[in-house]
């Protein structure tokens, strides 16, 4: 056994700890009472099991999986590993659930005592209580969500080992009666970047400048997983294997408490909660009461332990979109720790102390321990609000005024089926109607589906589908006595995420409880589907305009199915409308004997009804042979990659168009888009980016690129990359200061001049107003968007579109003598959708341009104010991309 030395106040007190190289030093946070007497030598270390000491080394996603592999199989009684998902490199995605064995031998019983207990429509209050005398408390400890935050893995193996090794009676009475879940590595991909490219800068010693190599990622970095999202940005669209699983994880095993672990930059210290304001309305009292109870008993255990931490300040918990938001509106309690990072073994802090990789590791495995103690000596008090709160959201649905959602969107079938999976996906309850039924006074055809509100994940259906979420009216006031003194807002992320507005899908809601026969079954984000009339001797109709009508192109032109789209509706003699932008398979053009079957899997791949005729007469409308039936082919797609491209906006839009329409991309890095020639490449994207194109391309590079677009190629800029076009005079407008900038005075440069009179406060506020000022940052608000639906791009497109606005990015109307805007802001009275918007910026923004489309010889630029790409989550501005990237060169060639 290695005996523990007892110190009054050692500076590193968990360093023995941390290497597992000399006697341990008892950890000095006795005051909150854990009292920690020997390690079991035959529990095996880090170095034991991975050959390097803890510390010694940044572990990779294969040592990591190794060392909790290893406990798991020897330590079975005690510890279970359960994977839920592969990332998109194939690595394991795991938890183990650690606690005594009795409670690992019935961990499939907390599941289902945890869902009976939480749901008072099945389980009364007597029974709820015989309930919580089995059930033990739990606490969900998530590390690693960002791959470039390295400390918290390893204190996740760290939090393992003592939970295994300590014998002493304050670990042991934990584990008698609380679950801890531990997640360690939520973001493989990422790390394993992150450590491949670290230890490729190292030299002979560690070096702490943050000059160094060591301490400056290569582009994209380490924090995002392989198509570069933000995890923690990803818990409203479940778009990632490694969030999708993690919420199907965190369904099946509810803990009580739940906590991100994360890193900040090196020259701060530790933040745990209470969270900074504004809190989001639908979080409740009790709830922050309890986060309160945890950074109280955080600060114990730092104080003892001489560590400097902060709380209420710059993590807000508005946004649900992040890890440690999510799970509160289910009933659980979540939050966030932060820990300075050192980016890697040492690093020179600015006020000339040095942080060390083990620093973090300490600090993070300090408050995993803290935490675990408040869930075990709460439990009772956690289990009672836990189902209190979902008894409260149960009362509050029956209560609403909206009893009832309804999903039925006839314009938008595709985005009505994705919108109900993914809500099922969160655990809400959604069912589904067999027949057509009326209801709420209106007639529902078979297929709807139908929330009753009146159930325990009450408050996360309103966070979700809610249009308008408010922040506290007092926190809005101080933010913009800030921006009047030119400071930055506190507002930490998006502002406005409606689910409904962001898949431009209608819902509707009625004060009824609407009982009807329904389907239960699981809700597949796609609905596969059908060929009428298979065996059509002339041609085969797709309807444009959802989602399932973009996958159909996609995969159609990959399987080497020649298309036809045209581009004004048109009427068959007996298949009836089809709106502009539908798609035309004639047998002429595809003269293959596999046709109907492929065209059968293609339906059931990707959603689309097919319908097949006859004959080609039409009605109404433009003929198959029409010049306004553009043919299709396969184009070659590609995107600018690296530096100073956004490595966000490029995960974001590959993504989206790899994943949710369906179609290969070529990356080229921008070093080589400057030098190399453009032949071959019919579509480039340039994603939005974090510094000006400006800097990679000279004047002569842009103008080969003006070439290739006049010989007929096809340029599209997103955000920031639209404002780099202007500024490249390859777009014919101009950005904006703010409307209420000042005009700068004459003759600034004497040093006298006329003397002003200023009579009012008010009146100064007027004198000293900023000149050539930007327009007002917007954290991201949603907005409403106008669309032009006569032209081609914009064909199968709904008149009303709801946008992304973040930045300060404004343009002015395109000129009609130089291209068309095709889709712009919606006046003052309506334009702001959800989210906030400040008041000078929802003055100036109405009926400018968020889509433009340029003419440039035989070619065009297709510009996007703001990315229709943003968290891949803007699910309505599908069609008009897929128009962007498969109609437009069509039209050009």
């Amino acid at each position: 056994m290695l005996k523990l030395i007892r110190l009054s106040r050692p500076k590193r007190p968990l360093i023995c700890a941390l290497i597992w190289a000399c006697s341990f030093a008892t950890p000095a946070f006795l005051n909150a009472k854990p009292v920690f007497n020997q390690y079991q030598q035959s529990v095996p270390t880090v170095k034991d099991t991975l050959g390097y000491e803890m510390g010694a080394r940044i572990s990779s996603p294969d040592a990591i999986y190794k060392y909790f592999q290893t406990l798991s199989e020897r330590y079975s009684e005690r510890v279970r590993l359960i994977e839920y998902g592969r990332s998109w490199e194939d690595r394991p995605l795991y938890f183990v659930a650690v606690s005594a064995p009795h409670h690992i031998a019935q961990l499939d019983k907390y599941s289902q005592r945890m869902a009976a207990f939480g749901d008072p429509r099945k389980t009364s209050a007597r029974e709820a209580e015989q309930l919580m005398n089995k059930l033990p408390s739990s606490v969900w400890l998530s590390y690693g969500v960002h791959g470039n935050e390295i400390s918290s893995p390893e204190a996740a193996m760290m939090t393992l080992y003592h939970l295994l090794a300590d014998t002493s009676d304050e670990t042991k009475n934990w584990l008698e009666n609380t679950v801890v879940f531990i997640d360690p590595l939520q973001n493989p991909d990422g790390r394993a970047r992150f450590v491949s490219r670290y230890y490729a800068t190292v030299g002979l010693t560690h070096d702490a400048d943050r000059r160094s190599a060591e301490h400056n990622e290569p582009w994209p970095q380490g924090r995002s997983n392989h198509y570069l999202f933000d995890l923690n940005r990803d818990w409203i669209a479940l778009t990632q294997p490694e969030i999708k699983g993690q919420v199907a994880a965190l369904k099946e095993f509810p803990p009580l408490l739940f906590v991100d672990l994360h890193e900040m930059g090196g020259d701060s210290s530790y933040y745990f909660t209470p969270e900074a304001r504004p809190y989001n309305p639908y979080i409740t009292e009790s709830q922050r009461e309890i986060l309160h109870w945890v950074g109280r008993n955080n600060a114990k255990w730092f104080d003892n332990a001489g560590y400097d931490y902060y709380t209420r300040e710059i993590f807000d918990a508005f946004y649900p979109g992040y890890g440690a938001s999510w799970p509160l509106y289910s009933g659980s309690v979540a939050m966030t720790y932060e820990m300075a990072s050192a980016r890697g073994h040492t690093f020179a802090r600015k006020d000339g102390t040095t942080l060390t990789y083990l620093d973090g590791v300490e600090r993070h495995f300090t408050s995993s321990l803290a935490t675990i103690q408040t869930a075990s000596e709460r439990r009772e008090a956690l289990l009672r609000r836990y189902r209190d709160y979902r008894v409260s959201a149960v009362n509050e649905g029956r209560e609403s005024e909206q009893r009832t959602l309804i999903i039925a969107d006839s314009k938008n079938v595709a985005g009505q089926q994705r919108l109900a999976s993914l809500l099922q996906e969160h655990g809400i309850e959604v069912t589904r109607n067999s027949n057509a039924i009326d209801a709420c006074g209106n007639q529902y055809p078979e297929g709807s589906y139908f929330i009753d509100m009146a159930q325990p994940n009450y408050r996360l259906i309103r966070v979700l589908l809610d249009e308008q979420i408010n922040m506290a009216g007092d926190f809005i006031e101080q933010q913009q006595q800030r921006k009047a003194n030119l400071l930055a807002d506190q507002i930490y992320d998006v502002t406005g995420w409606s689910l409904p507005l962001m898949f431009n899908v209608n819902i509707s809601a009625c004060d009824e409880v609407v009982r009807v026969p329904t389907a239960q079954e699981r809700i597949e984000p796609i609905k596969p589907g059908t060929v009428h009339n298979l065996e059509a001797r002339v041609a085969f109709l797709v309807r444009s305009g959802d989602t399932n009508s973009s996958r159909f192109i996609a995969s159609a032109l990959r399987a080497g199915v020649n298309l036809k789209q045209s581009e004004l509706s048109f009427t068959h003699e007996k298949a009836g409308t089809f709106a502009a932008g539908s798609v035309i398979v004639t047998r002429a053009d595809n003269q293959r004997s596999d046709l109907p079957s492929v065209l059968t899997r293609l339906a059931r791949e990707t959603g689309v009804d097919i319908v097949g005729v006859d004959s080609s007469w039409i009605v109404k409308g433009p003929n198959f042979g029409s010049e306004n039936v553009q043919s299709l082919a396969a184009p070659t797609i590609a995107m600018a990659w690296d530096e100073p491209v956004s490595s966000l906006s490029a995960g974001h839009t590959r993504f989206v168009i790899e994943r949710q329409i369906g179609y290969p991309v070529m990356a080229i890095r921008t070093t080589q888009l400057v030098q190399s020639d453009l032949a071959g490449i019919d579509v480039l994207v340039m994603p939005e980016s974090q510094a000006s194109y400006s800097s990679y391309f000279s004047t002569a590079s842009v103008e080969k690129l003006r070439r290739w677009v006049e010989h007929g190629g096809v340029l599209i800029t997103l955000g920031s990359a639209t404002g780099w076009a202007v500024e490249a005079n390859l777009l014919s407008t101009h950005m904006e200061y703010a409307a209420d900038s000042a005009t700068p005075a004459m003759n600034e440069e004497e040093t006298l001049q006329a003397a002003q009179l200023i009579e009012s406060e008010s009146q100064l506020k007027e004198v000293v107003k900023a000149s050539d000022k930007r327009p007002d940052y917007v954290p991201g608000a949603l907005v409403r968007v106008k669309v032009d639906q006569n032209h081609w791009l914009t064909a199968g497109v709904q008149r009303d579109l709801v946008a992304t606005f973040t930045g300060d990015q404004v343009f002015a109307p395109l000129s009609i003598d130089d291209g068309r805007n095709l889709a712009w802001f919606a006046q003052q009275e309506e334009v702001l959708a959800s989210g906030l918007l400040w008041p000078e910026i929802k003055r100036q923004i109405p009926f400018k341009p968020q889509l433009m489309v340029e003419p440039m010889g035989d070619g065009m630029l297709i510009a996007y104010a703001q990315s229709p790409t943003y968290r891949a989550y803007m699910d309505g501005w599908i069609p008009i991309l897929t128009n962007s990237l498969f109609l437009a060169p069509a039209k050009t060639h």
